[in-house]
């Protein structure tokens, strides 16, 4: 496994941060992960290994990167929240997508994006507006883009906690996805609370945490490939 710090350019802007990380051989898929709230920290960075340790090519983004960190933290926040598949996060994603794209050895055909709390809500949206995105996965996402948006979207997985704001996310996220038929794999997970899968005191479950990570990776092995993104288009 190789893992460095890289830089993403983004038209019409200073470039963006990343840490890219590459397993040992040739990368069964890419992934693009969305930090939470805390920005693109060694814990986002620990899920970007992990992946890649699982044979995947991982780009981590940093959205408050390439300026101030209180202005970058208000424009992806309120981008997001003002409109969940139109904002400068969105923007900065979509160039994340086509930096792995570029990697040698990745397919830009089989691309997929797991995001973390604030990373969630960017995950879910880039699934509704990238079609270069063939999987999504998205752990306590808020906010959630419309349904009329989600119609579109690419195969998705949900992670929610049973203890927190965002599980009422997770009933209609699962009727809406099924009445347009958008395979998806949507589990509120017993006993927990926001931040289930972060390694901080108090919010990490090692059980739920063990149960999405097999969940997830099994969901990509799935529906990351070309074939499964042909069938999209």
């Amino acid at each position: 496994m190789r893992a460095r710090h890289i830089s993403v350019p983004r038209p019409g802007r200073s470039d963006q941060a990343g840490y890219l990380v590459l397993p040992s051989g040739t990368p069964r898929a890419g992934l693009v992960v969305v930090h939470e709230a805390f920005g693109l920290n060694e814990d986002m960075r620990r899920i970007a290994r992990e992946f890649a340790e699982a044979g995947y090519a991982v780009l981590a983004v940093d959205l408050f990167s390439g300026g101030s960190r209180v202005a970058c933290v208000a424009r992806s926040t309120l981008g997001v929240l003002r409109d969940p598949t139109d904002n400068p996060g969105l923007d900065d994603l979509r160039a994340a997508v086509s930096r792995l794209g570029a990697v040698e050895g990745v397919n830009p055909d089989a691309i997929g994006v797991v995001g973390y709390c604030l990373g969630g809500g960017f995950a879910l949206a880039l699934a509704c507006v990238d079609g270069r995105v063939a999987a999504a996965s998205t752990f306590y996402g808020t906010p959630h883009p419309s349904e009329d948006d989600l119609a579109h979207a690419c195969p998705i997985i949900a992670h929610y906690p049973s203890h927190d704001y965002t599980r009422a996310s997770a009933g209609w996220l699962e009727q809406v996805l099924e009445r347009h038929g958008v395979p998806h794999d949507v589990h509120v997970y017993e006993n927990t609370v926001h931040s289930f899968y972060s390694n901080r005191p108090g919010s990490r479950s090692e059980v739920a945490a063990n149960s999405a990570w097999h969940r997830t990776l099994s969901f990509f092995e799935t529906h990351l490939h070309p074939e499964s993104h042909s069938a999209r288009e």
